[in-house]
């Protein structure tokens, strides 16, 4: 092949490969294919179920016809339905026959419906809250929910959720403008046999009681059934503008008795049995919460599940808890229990004292502390003021770099310091250019002995900040208070703004441009010159330097899509260390004085301590034994 051939080759190649590139399917266009795959997929599985379920009938009918149950058109009479139905359901035969009716349990924070097939919560509207496109807020939905319990009856497990209950009691109305309580009966062919939920809500709490009574039915219940199990599952519904955050943010969560508050991990879909006692499991959204509550403990073992919902623009994540109720067998037997449906919000839930709040990821250990003894008590002070969250965040970053103000002069006189001795190090650097690391080392540290200088001065300060800096990276996207808050160009602190949207995705930085991520990126490169000017370290490991600046870069991507409140905070605490810095560095550290200060400091006879001592003979007997290797 001559060299016009190989050229052409390369050239389709390249075409080949850039067309790939131009045409490949962006990841809504992916999303799409996926949910119509899985729309195939279930619509297949869906018309072979109805054809089995199609042959199942006609097998059934022929042989009701054959008994005499059924005419020859296959109509079932009454007395075959209640055959069927007994032998379906048991004594519970009467309730497979009904009407499926809404009740509405509602006081000034939520409404909750409740469906009389199940007897269940079918649905929770959080009254003060919007979903980010402005749509009423529901917790979750009928038909994305299920509440059942499942029980032994003549060998077989029997469900209650096909079922029909009975409301019971005056103290509700279908219209439910002012109930505060619901009773809801499963009756097993007598008034005197029945389980009962109990629904009770009080006027401006978003915890609402719920019991399960049952009496009567120990001798329907199977001898050797020891508990009931109670299931509740749901699939959490998009809430948020940004489905991957609120993916990230939700997970199940429980706490173990005696134990600290323990989660699936927000990033695995498990199943997991919980094999101790348990007082709450959390199904956890981000920024809300829907709880199941013992009034004493779950004794007995519980399986957990969490699965995210691939492909779905409408759910995010599907959890599932399966709960043993103990049974007795006794003529009358109550479990009591809550339901937890409302905010992630801290002081909400810490007011009910079982930990709750802890399903609020304010970062680990000393960071958590930090969010929970300073950063919250001092927010929810300022939120008292009803100022714009956007200034609430100025002041508190103001307040915070006023309580570390002592430790950003050290880090500013530990700076300065060393600028004026840098004269003084690079002629040791330069003396001792061709002597082995370890002499100049020794050079220059005893250069700042003499000094009265500490190298590590300017280190420790910076790192006794990094603990605030890392907890408000906790507290700020988990903080309900600044969701849906608009401030400047941003219509909500808790997730990301955009000026501007592509219309596609750019790999690593994103669909839109952050106005915010974009200031705390600039501001934090302004910060990082600003600082190797004071340091006068310009010139110094031009790798280290270029790295320096490279890493604000490569993390914009990260704050692109992460909330504005944390981008701004950011931006804030930049820009104030710098002003601090440099009024420091003009009014108040004299570098004349601070140099003759440091001059003096040299003709002082300085003592040695004993861990000095120590260190320097650690490191001559280190140079003999070099010395020795080389001879």
């Amino acid at each position: 092949m001559d060299k016009n051939s190989i050229i052409g080759l390369l050239v389709i190649g390249a075409i080949l490969i850039g067309w790939m590139f131009l045409t490949k399917p962006s990841q809504q266009e992916l999303a799409i294919q996926q949910h119509q795959h899985d729309s195939v997929v279930q619509f297949e599985k869906q018309a072979l179920q109805q054809k089995a379920d199609i042959a199942s009938k006609a097998t059934g009918i022929n042989a009701l016809t054959a008994s005499g149950l059924a005419d020859s058109t296959g109509v079932i009479s009454d007395s075959a339905k209640a055959i069927i139905n007994k032998q379906a359901y048991a004594d519970f035969a009467n309730a497979a026959i009904g009407e499926n009716k809404t009740i509405t349990l509602e006081n000034e924070v939520m409404k909750v419906n409740v469906f009389t097939k199940g007897g269940r919560i079918a649905s929770v509207e959080l009254k003060n809250y919007k979903t980010f496109d402005a749509k009423p807020l529901i917790l979750f939905d009928a038909d994305s929910s299920a509440q059942n319990i499942s029980l032994q009856v003549n060998s077989k497990m029997l469900s209650t959720d096909s079922l029909y209950f009975e409301p019971e009691g005056s103290s509700f109305s279908l219209t439910g403008k002012n109930s505060k309580s619901l009773a809801m009966r499963l009756y097993a062919g007598s008034k005197t046999k029945y389980i009962e939920y109990l629904y009770t809500m009080n006027g401006d709490e978003y915890m609402m009681g719920f019991r399960v009574n049952i009496v009567g039915i120990q001798d329907i219940v199977s001898p050797s059934a020891n508990a009931l199990t109670l299931n509740w599952s749901m699939k959490t519904p998009m809430q948020e503008q940004n489905h991957e955050t609120q993916q990230a943010a939700s997970t199940i969560y429980f706490s173990p008795v005696g134990e600290n508050v323990d989660r699936i991990s927000e990033s695995d879909e498990e199943k997991k049995t919980l094999e101790t006692a348990v007082k709450w499991i959390g199904f956890k959204q981000q920024f809300f919460t829907a709880a199941i509550i013992a009034d004493g403990t779950f004794e007995k073992a519980a399986d957990i599940e969490t699965a995210i919902e691939h492909g779905s623009k409408k759910y995010v994540k599907r959890y599932s808890a399966a709960i043993a109720i103990p049974y007795k067998h006794l003529q009358s037997e109550t479990f009591g229990m809550r339901f937890y449906f409302g905010p992630n919000h801290f002081k909400t839930l810490k007011q009910y004292d079982i930990e709750l709040e802890k399903q609020i990821n304010l970062g680990w250990k000393i960071f958590g502390w930090l969010n929970r003894f300073l950063t919250i008590p001092i927010f929810n002070f300022l939120s008292g003021f009803n100022l714009n969250y956007g200034i609430i965040i100025l002041i508190l970053t103001v307040i915070l770099k006023l309580l570390l103000l002592p430790i950003a002069y050290k880090t500013v006189l530990s700076s300065a310091k060393m600028r004026v001795l840098k004269p003084e190090i690079d002629e040791l650097n330069e003396k001792h250019k061709d002597d082995e690391p370890m002499k100049k080392q020794q050079a220059t540290m005893a250069l700042y002995k003499q000094a009265g200088v500490n190298p590590m001065a300017g280190c420790i300060p910076v790192l006794l900040q990094m603990p605030i800096l890392i907890a408000l990276f906790s507290f700020f996207p988990a903080s309900i208070e600044l969701r849906q808050e608009p401030f400047l160009w941003a219509h909500d602190l808790s997730t990301y703004d955009s000026v501007y949207n592509f219309g596609f995705a750019v790999p690593w930085y994103g669909d839109h441009v952050s106005l915010f991520a974009l200031l705390m990126t600039a501001s934090t490169l302004l910060y990082t010159w600003s600082n190797s000017q004071l340091m006068g370290t310009s010139n110094q490991m031009p790798g280290m330097k270029w790295m320096m600046y490279l890493m604000p870069i490569l993390f914009l991507g990260f704050l692109n899509n992460y909330s504005a409140g944390l981008s701004w905070y950011y931006f804030l605490a930049n820009m104030i260390t710098f002003g601090q810095t440099w009024v420091m560095q003009k009014f108040v550290i004299d570098s004349d004085a601070l140099h003759a200060k440091i001059q003096e400091n040299k003709k002082k006879p300085k003592k040695v301590s004993k861990f000095q001592e120590k260190l320097e003979q650690m490191t001559k007997d280190r140079q003999q034994q070099i010395g020795q290797k080389k001879k």
